[in-house]
């Protein structure tokens, strides 16, 4: 998909020593996140339904002091008090109120927000991403089912449920395949005309603070020719942003482009990077760290019924949907995972039985068929309290007990499925400066990156800004918040609020 003229023109044409004006925001990754925001900075702007009634009183009654006040003027942190939810963020809290009224309670009351586009309000800005709009989606199993309900995955002012109805499908469990959600995603960004902001095929490779005073005038009169006004964020600003990367041509070719912000937006998540054991043989050929290589065996005829075990290590939903899919295709499987089977934090311990209950069954499998006693379930065996020491050349993996009890399996593959980490090689030092502990690298659940709340901008750096699981925004009807945030706090600078 190829931006608009002004826009393609901000990365492909030459910037070498000097630069041009920047640009107000560029934001990186088109994710949910970065779709979201591109939508608010395009001058869709949110308003309270004066005929609503919101089942949260004293949100109610908030909403009704400012009627004519659009969400995005307001004080986030005045209209969030207060209200609790699954979120640590409380403009989270609030945006998902707002749009699901009472959606944890089983309710489906609609929205009790109206959009109006305003042009006047509109922030120019780029996204940049490697994929189709819709990010990582795309780069998911396509028949694998959403744990979020499927409502939960849709975007402001175009219900999910109302796209799939449309296709005439219903939703399973509640719930959604990843194919499904990959194509709401690209169909919001064409329904909304938001397409002009995005630029696909794109990675970013630095990103860095250089002098304004390195852009010249020359390079500043002749973008302006090509491509109307870029709106009145600050001009004397010390520093801007520069972003470098590449583009991929339709031949595949490398373009090279360098551009400038006066504010970045981190939106990449973290399906990029998936998280190693740091184990001697881990490099090892038959040792991978994604489902889709299970997935590639079988349909290869690689593995099947007959071949040596699959070692699938890890405790969280992708470990399980390895399990499942091997199980369903009768391939053996012997689990590895360090937590006891009871734990509170296991994550099929917090999952209704009712709405998940393929991964109940997962969870019955580790719970009844151990190494220790035979259970029901064929083809499968559970190692609770476990972790692996080592990989061989011989396919051979040496796993330890919690009492230091050692025990060889021979198998067939292995798939490491412990999770992600986000991959901001893009940044100085890997963005550790920008984390909340600046020891350690950037991690959604225990290492966020460090933002304001009410703003996510950043408290390390300013004009910097991170959304979704970068700032320890998890699920897709949570990231929204952010997104809010940051378009409230983008449209201040821009002097861009209503008198």
């Amino acid at each position: 998909m190829l931006p608009d003229g002004k826009m393609y023109a901000l990365l492909t044409r030459p910037q070498n020593k000097s630069g041009f004006k920047p640009l107000p925001v560029v934001i990186i990754g088109n994710g949910p996140s970065g779709i979201c925001l591109s939508y608010l900075l395009s001058g869709n702007i949110p308003y309270f339904k004066r005929d609503c009634l919101h089942p949260h009183p004293i949100l109610q009654r908030k909403l009704q002091e400012a009627p004519d006040v659009s969400i995005l003027d307001q004080d986030l942190e005045y209209l969030s008090e207060g209200l609790e939810g699954r979120s640590h963020s409380p403009v989270a809290l609030l945006f998902d109120a707002l749009q699901r009224p009472d959606t944890d309670f089983g309710g489906t009351a609609e929205s009790v927000l109206t959009w109006w586009h305003e042009t006047n309000r509109a922030i120019p800005h780029l996204v940049l991403g490697r994929n189709a709009p819709g990010g990582a989606w795309h780069s998911i199993e396509g028949s694998m089912v959403t744990l979020s309900r499927g409502e939960w995955m849709g975007l402001p002012d175009l219900p999910f449920k109302d796209w799939l109805k449309q296709k005439r499908r219903g939703l399973r469990n509640n719930r959604a395949t990843a194919e499904d959600i990959a194509q709401y995603y690209q169909h919001y960004v064409m329904k909304k005309g938001l397409q002009k902001n995005f630029r696909c095929s794109t990675v970013v490779v630095s990103v860095r603070k250089v002098s304004a005073e390195s852009i010249s005038n020359h390079a500043q009169k002749d973008l302006q020719e090509n491509s109307d006004s870029l709106g009145n964020f600050n001009e004397k600003s010390a520093e801007v942003f520069q972003v470098d990367g590449f583009f991929r041509t339709v031949k595949g070719d490398k373009e090279p482009f360098s551009i400038y912000a006066e504010n970045v937006v981190l939106a990449t998540g973290t399906y990029d990077s998936p998280t190693w054991l740091g184990v001697k043989g881990e490099n090892l050929s038959y040792v991978h760290h994604q489902l889709s290589a299970l997935e590639e065996a079988v349909k290869n005829n690689n593995i099947g019924i007959m071949s040596d075990p699959v070692l699938i290590v890890g405790a969280g939903l992708t470990a399980a949907d390895a399990i499942l899919f091997a199980h369903h295709c009768n391939i053996p499987v012997i689990h590895v995972f360090r937590r006891r089977v009871g734990d509170p934090g296991l994550i099929f311990n917090q999952l209704p039985k009712m709405m998940y209950p393929e991964y109940h069954k997962v969870h019955q499998m580790m719970k009844e068929q151990s190494a220790a006693c035979a259970g029901p379930y064929e083809c499968y065996v559970s190692l609770p309290e476990h972790h692996v020491l080592s990989f061989s050349k011989d396919k051979k993996c040496i796993c330890q007990d919690k009492n230091g009890c050692q025990k060889v399996y021979k198998i067939s593959m292995a798939l490491v499925l412990t999770g992600s980490n986000p991959n901001l090689s893009f940044l100085p030092n890997n963005g550790m400066d920008l984390a909340m502990d600046g020891d350690q690298p950037v991690n959604p659940k225990r290492n966020p990156i460090d933002v304001d709340p009410f703003t996510y901008e950043c408290t390390q750096e300013k004009g910097l800004y991170a959304l979704g699981p970068l700032a320890g925004d998890n699920f897709v009807r949570f990231v929204q918040g952010g997104a809010l945030a940051v378009a409230s706090s983008l449209l201040k600078k821009a002097n861009k609020n209503p008198p």
